[in-house]
């Protein structure tokens, strides 16, 4: 099944060979293990080349920060991040990881987790009456390192045991064996990005396909969690209408609504380094074939009247398929866009409130 991710080699940091995640991984990988002290000797010359060997190390800072679509100008949802992992072992050609991790292109996965929760914990603790969102896909799949890694185990019962956050597990993987067998208490949430099938087809390398999303997407909903979905990025194609109609057909075939939690859309956004990556990729998929303009905030976006015409087109689509009590938002757009598409702009902090209660609009 595409979306199973197996490294050539693993590197484990000496001093953490015991930690649980280091474990999980020395008793599913059957390939050459090896360990190092100081600074990893794996040195990959890019992000792509980073993929094949999997590093574990204790991570030495911060873990917990804020989305960084929350950028001055734009409509944010209060989202929080908390990196457990870095890089993928995927290969999207518009991933911002290939500028983003430049400089540390290593796929690595963190080891001292109990850390990271603690950090979490302690800023739960200290806002018992906010309501989070919190989610670990932003500078790695949420899952797809997930068979190795056994993460998900320390992480479910975590927030399950939160009343006052939410946790997102983002993939384009079909990787949710070890979810479930965990009871998540309401408190999380499993996400796929899909788009159209071209776009899976051209563009997404090494991902699972739409239909093995969904299958895994009806798989853990059975087990108890709610789910979420992504159209993100949306990419202009010939035939584009009839690719993204059914996708949504497909997700409302999948699942049934009272168990989306959200869905929300994005549309394609470079930045000029980003571009240059991808114009040096063998093959970028439908990425380049898009008539991008700047934006305020120094990305490239498709023009803003098809922006338009894709959102109020998916819109429409999504709520005749789902109903409109399910969550539907924008991500990373400026409050004109906002108003255009749906019909109001909400504050940052009503935005994230209404998407943690579930509350449609």
């Amino acid at each position: 099944m595409a979306g199973e991710f197996v490294p050539e080699a693993v590197w484990i940091e000496r001093s953490e060979r015991d930690t649980p995640v280091a474990r999980a991984v020395r008793e599913r990988f059957a390939g050459p293990v090896a360990l190092f002290d100081g600074r990893a000797p794996v040195r990959p010359a890019s992000v792509r080349d980073g993929k094949r060997v999997l590093v574990l190390q204790r991570h030495r800072g911060a873990f917990l920060r804020h989305c960084p679509a929350g950028t001055a100008g734009l409509v944010c949802c209060n989202y929080l991040v908390v990196n457990l992992a870095s890089n993928c072992p995927m290969d999207c050609s518009y991933c911002f990881l290939q500028d983003y991790l430049a400089d540390a292109p290593a796929l690595t996965a963190y080891t001292n987790v109990a850390d990271a929760l603690a950090e979490v914990g302690a800023v739960l603790d200290a806002h018992p009456d906010r309501s989070f969102r919190i989610g670990t896909g932003e500078l790695a799949d949420s899952l797809a390192l997930d068979p190795l890694t056994d993460l998900s185990r320390l992480l479910v019962p975590f927030f399950a045991a939160r009343r006052n956050a939410v946790l997102e597990l983002k993939t384009k993987s079909a990787c949710v064996d070890g979810l479930l067998g965990l009871d998540p208490n309401g408190q999380v949430v499993v996400s796929w990005s899909v788009n159209a099938a071209a776009v899976v087809a051209g563009d997404e390398a090494g991902t699972a396909t739409l239909a093995e999303r969904l299958a895994a997407a009806r798989r853990v909903r059975h087990a108890g969690y709610r789910v979420g979905f992504h159209f993100d990025p949306l990419v202009e194609f010939d035939g584009w209408e009839a690719g993204y109609a059914a996708a949504v057909e497909a997700v409302a075939e999948t699942v049934d609504t009272a168990g989306i939690a959200w869905v929300s859309l994005g549309s394609l956004r470079l930045s000029p380094a980003l571009a240059q990556a991808v114009r040096r990729r063998e093959a970028a998929g439908h990425v380049l074939g898009a008539e991008l303009v700047p934006s305020a905030d120094g990305k490239a976006r498709v023009w803003r009247g098809l922006r338009l015409q894709m959102y109020r087109f998916l819109v429409a689509r999504l709520r005749a398929a789902l109903g409109s009590e399910v969550p539907l938002y924008l991500c990373m757009e400026p409050p004109a866009v906002w108003q255009a598409v749906m019909g109001e702009v909400p504050a940052d902090r009503a935005l994230g409130l209404r998407l943690a209660a579930g509350a449609g609009w």
